[in-house]
């Protein structure tokens, strides 16, 4: 019999409970007992829609309080010593969070003062953000976190069968960082094994059968140490109690499918989404006892899986594997959203193209039944209607646009190229600008207060006026001009009140693109963004920005930034079509915000700054696929940006990253100025620009906007003493980490406060002062 099982289910709930409840707690509108009620009545329903759905083996550990890498780091002890309770106390919620957020000044006793929060970056090439492990050459570890056994008592007692998972513990350290000391950190693993046999000992004394290990490192390309290690690791740990699966998936594994296939374990789940061509190799490669998990379910993304075609790959399977054959979701359906039946505003042609996380279940649990009950009427059914829907899509005619695939066969060279080499465009932009040195702006968004959203919840449903929204976004406008002014800044920005978010916003305008109401999927802790769908070929009807911008820009005599959302980035926080390439949907974004570029401009805007926040995180998780990746993403930026005058001044914004990969294609995007998220990590990623050097202007963030702790001037003069020891003094800009969009204006304020306060010191007395 084929097995039906999932990696993970979306944890923040249909309506967005745990998000709610998260921010309850912290404003301390909700104690510690409403929080964990809230997680236990998330959790119970999770398990039992996918029960319902036709799930049998169901994961327990994959509900997170922020991030399920942070829950392993406070099971494993791994908690910085910044964030250490007083009298070795066990770490409570309040660690938990502290170590995410940041901890003000004697928290709830268990901070005797304020501490930075645990640097945080994408997991894999996806949008989600986990909290980087930090790692000593003294790290001890101890078991220090009950949530994974208290939730598996809490799933048996509601009688479901589970597998438990965990990330593995080579993937564990691999997505960790040395700090102090330079050491290896695969030196921690002989330490940090008797962990995992603790784990699984108690998992099998709770009646827990299978145990799934998370080894994504799998399909990335590891040193041999680390592969070497991998085999090591395994025979060790299957001396330990309970079968288990090692999940892997986000790609191929390529040339660690030999060393993946001959691990002792008893399963093995790959991911045939991503990486099709490593079936049927594995078959070759499989022990005849090893279970099989195949990933045919799009986890990552909201199409409908093709169930003829997936079933195809299941019947050769099941004639090799017989009932070692399990079914699920390529990945983890964290990156899912959780439930289409909510949706209620999409059209219905629409709608029957697409699946969400309870509706990737039943896909997985039908082509379980139709292996091993292929007569039942609801089987035969299920796949006919999915070859319907397929066909249907297919020949829809509002997918193929003819103009827009005219205009994009008809682009030049010439059309990716600025007029002039940097040097000649910055002589003339600082002449033009007039701007003081260690210019400061901010990347975009201020706080979306509740008049804000309120606003614009009345205009969507009807109950305000188009003329009284734009008189009370133009107040918000004014609002944070004003306050710009008093607080001194150099380039203004206007605001974004309007925005619901930086990529939807332009969706909404943009033919091409679908959007749900209830399609949100978790970025990091309470962070939920809401995905718009790109179903067909692209194109902006009219202006998006410019009237917001210009009437700003009218209010002040300072320089205003226009502010827009990148093609790729648009792309990468897209669901994106599964059925031509990125590349071509990357460009026809570009020329679409190309058309808004050019009307800014032509609007009088000087300063136009065009995000790629997502730029490193759509990198291939394997080298020999990057420079593809990084050719049309490079030249969709440069598409986008380049329909200007030398005088215009281009700027660009990147979240989270490792920069050393990619620097030399940061510069070759030629943006006169980028912004970059550093605070977190105290400039260690400004050490790619120390390696490379980097030729334009650059604005390394100086504060964290991610935390509601507001940063000293001293902190922000060092980090800025520390960055002019990589990048030259008169090519720096000061500016926060990321937009502050998530902030409340009082911390807000106060922290740009001490970023002025801190360039105009630096103006005063050098950069290299004491």
């Amino acid at each position: 019999m084929a097995l039906a099982h999932t990696l993970g289910f979306p944890r923040i709930g249909r309506d967005r409970e745990l998000k709610k409840a998260q921010e309850a707690f912290w404003k301390g509108e909700l104690d510690e007992a409403g929080l964990r009620a809230v997680g236990r009545e998330l959790r119970a329903s999770h398990w039992q829609v996918q029960k319902d759905a036709g799930i049998e083996l169901l994961p327990v550990g994959d509900f997170a309080w922020y991030d399920q890498v942070l829950a392993h780091s406070l099971t494993f002890g791994v908690i910085p010593e910044r964030f250490r309770a007083h009298g070795n106390r066990k770490p409570t919620l309040q660690t938990l969070f502290a170590m995410a957020r940041g901890a003000l000044a004697n928290n709830d006793g268990d901070n005797c003062c304020g501490a930075h929060a645990q640097e945080m970056t994408k997991w894999f090439d996806t949008n989600y953000h986990y909290l980087v492990p930090e790692f000593s050459a003294e790290q001890q570890f101890e078991l220090s976190w009950e949530q994974l056994f208290e939730e598996v008592d809490e799933a048996r007692a509601l009688g479901h069968r589970v597998k438990p998972v965990v990330i593995g513990p080579l993937t564990y350290l691999w997505l960790g960082k040395a700090k102090g000391s330079e050491f290896d950190k695969l030196e921690l693993v002989d330490r940090l094994l008797p962990l995992y046999g603790q784990i699984f000992q108690r998992l099998a004394a709770q009646g827990v059968e299978w145990v799934q290990i998370d080894e994504p490192i799998l399909v990335l390309d590891l040193p041999q140490d680390w592969k070497n290690a991998f085999e090591r690791v395994y025979n060790l740990l299957q001396r330990e109690p309970l079968k288990k699966l090692v999940a892997t998936y986000f790609g191929g594994l390529e040339d660690n499918l030999g060393l993946a296939a001959g691990l002792p374990v008893d399963g093995l789940h790959i991911d045939l989404v991503r990486a099709p061509e490593q079936y049927p190799t594995i078959l070759d490669r499989l022990p005849a006892y090893k279970v099989l998990s195949l990933g045919l379910v799009n986890g990552r993304n909201v199409w409908r899986c093709d169930l003829e075609k997936a079933l195809g790959v299941l019947r050769h399977a099941h004639e090799r594997l017989g009932e070692r054959l399990w079914v699920a979701p390529s990945c983890s359906l964290l990156h899912s959203p959780v439930d289409l039946d909510r949706e209620d505003k999409l059209d219905a042609e629409l709608k029957s193209w697409l699946a969400f996380a309870v509706q990737k279940c039943q896909e997985v649990a039908v082509l379980a039944s139709a292996i091993n009950e292929p007569e039942r009427a609801v089987v035969i059914q299920a796949i006919a209607e999915s070859r319907v829907v397929q066909q249907r899509r297919a020949a829809s005619p509002r997918i193929h646009k003819p103009a827009v695939q005219a205009r994009l066969a008809a682009i030049k060279p010439a059309d990716s190229q600025r007029h002039s080499v940097f040097a000649e465009r910055i002589a003339l932009q600082r002449a033009d600008l007039n701007l003081p040195a260690f210019p400061t702006t901010t990347i975009g968004s201020f706080p979306q207060t509740a008049s804000i959203r309120l606003a614009r919840q009345s205009f969507r449903q009807g109950k305000l006026s188009a003329a009284a929204y734009t008189e009370a976004m133009h107040s918000e406008i004014r609002h944070a001009v004003e306050i710009q002014e008093c607080l001194g800044l150099d380039v203004l920005v206007h605001g974004e009140a309007e925005r619901n978010d930086m990529v939807e916003y332009f969706a909404e305008q943009l033919d091409g693109y679908a959007f749900t109401r209830f399609g949100w999927v978790q970025s990091y802790g309470s962070r939920c963004v809401k995905p718009a769908v790109i179903y067909g070929d692209l194109s902006r009807p009219k202006a998006m920005t410019v009237d917001w911008i210009t009437y700003a820009q009218g209010l002040t005599d300072k320089v205003m930034k226009g502010m827009l959302t990148g093609p790729v980035t648009m792309l990468m926080w897209s669901f994106p079509r599964d059925d031509i390439s990125r590349e071509q949907q990357a460009r026809q974004l570009a020329l679409a915000i190309r058309d808004e570029v050019v009307d800014l401009e032509a609007a009088g805007i000087r300063i136009i700054q065009i995000d790629e926040a997502a730029f490193r995180e759509g990198l291939p998780l394997r080298k020999s696929q990057w420079q593809e990746y990084l050719d049309w993403a490079t030249e969709s930026f440069r598409l986008s940006a380049c329909g200007v005058r030398d005088k215009t001044q281009i700027h660009t914004h990147m979240c989270y990253s490792e920069f050393n990969d990619v620097i030399e294609s940061i510069a070759a995007m030629d943006a006169d100025v980028i912004t970059i998220e550093t605070s977190r990590s105290d400039m260690e990623l400004l050490e790619a620009f120390e390696r490379f050097d980097y030729p334009n202007e650059i604005g390394p963030g100086v504060y964290d906007i991610h935390s509601p702790r507001v940063p000293t001037l001293e902190e922000i003069v060092n980090l800025l003493r520390k960055a002019a020891r990589r990048i030259p003094a008169q090519r720096l800009w000061v500016n926060p980490d990321c937009g502050l969009k998530t902030r409340a204006w009082p911390e807000t304020e106060a922290a740009l406060v001490n970023m002025v306060a801190a360039a105009r010191e630096l103006r005063r007395t050098g950069i290299q002062s004491a």
